[in-house]
């Protein structure tokens, strides 16, 4: 088993820290790969300060910037592996430095903890992963504007309690989901708030006696501002993870409605759209089947991202301050459910791409009653009380006298013919601005 970085010797049995190494290590090396490219980063403004400050000189910081940015390379190439014995991304690094440059490589922990690198290194991942999502998030607003717009003329049965209720339009339910979107770039936007600050030079949560410059490297590392309090910024991890996590949340919530939307939609009894059967499944025995696999999997795992908080919170709520090994676990609940809503956001466009819808449907009888608040609405404007016009209507249907007015006239702000998608475009490019 290779020394780890911490080691003052060799262990006395090699059985015992192996057992430990195991258990403890876990898959977090595999998680770590994630991290590589932002360790370098972060120890490349870490070193530039040192040299800033006079604890490495101009040749030794020459030496090193060179060696990272070739390890950098490295990463980017794929040609980077944590080799076994290396405990994590952080130690290899340092360990490569060391073995190509010589003592020149041990120096660059100094005024920093494994606490604060891997802090700043997670921090980099998230702002970097955020904008990631919101990049798919725009295209796939676009892409729900866009029908909402091309469809918004085709009417579609709105439902309260799963009943048939009032007169929709397809340009609302597309529209509804771009809204939504909104309101859920919100919630990243208060995730990348908390972790646009730069936790480097925190230490192990408290501080150090070097005369660091950590204005300077958060101007490096594109960080907003800094975590001022050493304390603090070990206290921010478990929260930068809890508080992603709810963004994920809030965007995986409004994909798994859309995806439970569209499942109804597609079953025969509605019948408002369809799918090239190349996007469908089939079934083993029933030949007439046309299943939607994609969009049953999709809410599936945007359920599953919902429960990540909760998860994420029983991991880390019962800690005191500074630092627990607890929070490695973190990793392998929040790394996981990232890469999966952004698959999701992908697939959803893709299918949206191909979604075929169903003109007419409101001209089926079962659906007549939904234009009876028309009905009321019209003897209202003749002058009759509402109570007295709701009454006509309901004895009329009662009767079997009913008439509907098909004649959909709603006029207000978010209604039928009138979504105003201007606005929606509008509130998402104001939240997208607030992230630069």
């Amino acid at each position: 088993m290779a020394t780890k970085i911490w080691q003052k010797k060799e262990t006395s049995n090699e059985q015992h820290a192996t057992i430990v190494e195991k258990f403890t290590v876990g898959n977090d090396v595999v998680f770590d790969y994630l991290l590589a490219k932002y360790d370098v980063q972060g120890s490349l403004a870490h070193c530039e300060m040192l040299n800033s400050i006079g604890l490495l000189t101009n040749e030794e910081w020459s030496v090193i910037q060179k060696e990272l940015k070739n390890i950098a390379i490295e990463i980017e190439n794929e040609n980077f592996e944590i080799e076994t014995g290396i405990e994590d991304v952080h130690s290899q690094v340092e360990h490569l430095l060391i073995q190509r440059i010589g003592d020149i490589g041990k120096k660059i922990h100094s005024g920093r903890s494994r606490n604060d690198q891997v802090l700043t290194d997670l921090k980099l991942y998230y702002k970097a992963e955020i904008q990631e999502i919101i990049q798919l998030t725009e295209i796939l607003f676009n892409t729900l504007i866009e029908l909402s717009n091309q469809h918004k003329n085709i009417l579609l049965p709105g439902y309260t309690h799963l009943q048939i209720a009032m007169p929709s339009s397809f340009g609302l339910w597309f529209g509804a989901y771009a809204e939504s979107l909104v309101d859920d770039l919100e919630l990243f936007l208060a995730a990348h708030n908390i972790v646009n600050k730069n936790p480097l030079g925190s230490g192990a949560g408290y501080g150090t006696s070097f005369p660091l410059n950590r204005t300077l490297t958060t101007q490096l590392l594109g960080f907003k501002t800094l975590n001022v309090n050493a304390v603090y910024a070990q206290m921010t991890r478990g929260k930068s993870e809890k508080v992603f996590a709810m963004a994920l949340a809030g965007m995986a919530a409004t994909i798994s409605k859309f995806a439970y939307d569209t499942c109804l939609y597609l079953n025969q009894n509605f019948n408002f759209i369809s799918f090239p059967d190349s996007l469908t499944t089939g079934s083993s025995i029933m030949p007439h089947k046309k299943n939607p696999d994609v969009f049953e999997i999709m809410r599936a795992k945007c359920n599953r991202i919902q429960a990540v908080p909760n998860e994420l919170i029983l991991v880390t709520n019962n800690l005191p301050s500074g630092y627990h090994r607890d929070v490695q676990v973190t990793k392998e609940i929040l790394f996981p459910a990232i890469s999966s809503l952004k698959e999701c956001l992908e697939m959803l466009d893709f299918m949206l791409a191909h979604i075929q819808i169903k003109p007419n449907i409101v001209t089926d009888e079962k659906y007549q009653y939904m234009f009876s608040v028309e009905n009321v609405n019209q003897q209202v404007l003749e002058g009759i009380a509402f109570r007295d016009a709701y009454k006509n209507i309901g004895l009329a249907i009662e009767n079997n006298t009913f008439e509907p007015n098909y004649n959909v006239k709603h006029s207000h702000e978010g209604s039928i013919g009138n979504l105003r998608n201007d606005l929606i475009v509008e509130n998402f490019k104001e939240v997208i601005n607030k992230f630069k």
